[in-house]
């Protein structure tokens, strides 16, 4: 490794930041005309609806933010058997896609906090919500951002993954 070249492993996990770090990152990225893109979710067994989501979220145009529930809070959503991975190994995943700019793990059961204190300019998530159900809607319309609902990819979900397996 030369010295002036990090390696991609350190450049991945600078993208997993604490949540005192976004006001910075944010402010930087809207200071180089960026938008902010925020989405959220377990992200258990990376699949390809997943990934689905990212990339059209990403293709919104602006920087990426991942809100990813902890462990915790994956637990209380769905049981005690979940999460499969834990969430550093969550986090690196995410962090490690091209499309995702910035992975910020949370303890609520909501992203409601942390969308507050993005603030958006658009929020995105799965065609399993409507705009009417999104938590953070209220907050990203009434700063005139943008919620978009992107479709899902049929036959792809973690719950049916793991059922598979079962």
């Amino acid at each position: 490794m030369h010295p002036e070249h990090p390696s991609f492993e350190k450049a991945v996990a600078a993208k997993i930041v604490a949540q005192e770090q976004l006001d910075k990152l944010t402010f930087l990225w809207r200071f180089k005309n960026n938008k902010v893109i925020f989405t959220n979710g377990c992200f258990d067994l990376l699949h390809d609806g997943h990934l689905e989501l990212l990339l059209k979220a990403k293709d919104l145009g602006g920087k990426l933010i991942v809100g990813l529930n902890s462990d915790a809070s994956v637990k209380r959503l769905k049981g005690e058997k979940r999460p499969i991975k834990n969430q550093q190994s969550r986090a690196l995943q995410l962090a490690a896609l091209q499309a995702v700019d910035a992975v910020v793990i949370f303890e609520e059961d909501t992203p409601f906090e942390l969308i507050q204190l993005i603030k958006p300019e658009i929020l995105v998530k799965g065609g399993d919500y409507s705009e009417a159900t999104l938590v953070g809607a209220d907050i990203v319309k009434a700063n005139g951002g943008e919620v978009v609902v992107i479709p899902l990819v049929e036959g792809f979900s973690t719950t049916s993954l793991i059922q598979q397996m079962s």
